[in-house]
């Protein structure tokens, strides 16, 4: 299977087809007992809004929606308590990075970080900070297979969350 992967914005026409990816991927975990997503959260308010400030992001692979992920420079309040070794530089925050169910267990996930790196690093980003669920050993070997140091850790909703730093540039 050719994964040629691009990344583009979300539009809001894009909404439902990425709702559902989301739902999907929400059982799967819950069939993995990865529970991190819900109902609650990310709803489709919130992808709503994400695509209505520009925020989020597709990997598509032959027009189909392969992952998604937000990237921005909000955090939660907690983030203040991380440890980042780049206090000096300028970052981006990822949020919400999902790989569709069709696509998973295919590299997907690290093509998609990897090209947002990139995309990053081209808008004069120099490291990137994410939080990810204690409980999803899949994300956390992805994100320290691509370098990603842990900084730190935060309590939400969910329950334990690691904070995650890399340097881009």
């Amino acid at each position: 299977m050719n994964m040629e992967i691009t990344i583009r914005k979300a539009d809001i026409w894009d909404l439902d087809a990425v709702t559902d990816i989301f739902k999907k991927a929400v059982q799967v975990m819950n069939e993995n007992n990865i529970l991190q997503w819900d109902e609650i959260y990310p709803d489709r308010e919130v992808l709503t809004e994400d695509i209505r400030k520009g925020e989020m992001y597709l990997g598509v692979i032959k027009d189909e929606i392969a992952s998604v992920f937000v990237v921005n420079d909000e955090f939660e309040e907690q983030y203040n308590d991380g440890k980042w070794n780049y206090r000096e530089s300028t970052f981006a925050i990822l949020h919400r990075l999902c790989v569709n169910p069709l696509f998973q267990n295919k590299g997907v996930g690290c093509k998609t970080l990897s090209l947002m790196e990139k995309m990053l690093k081209e808008l004069g980003i120099e490291a990137v900070r994410l939080d990810a669920f204690s409980q999803n050993p899949y994300a956390l070997r992805m994100y320290e297979k691509l370098g990603y140091i842990k900084t730190g850790e935060v309590n939400f909703r969910k329950g334990l969350f690691y904070l995650y730093e890399k340097k881009i540039k």
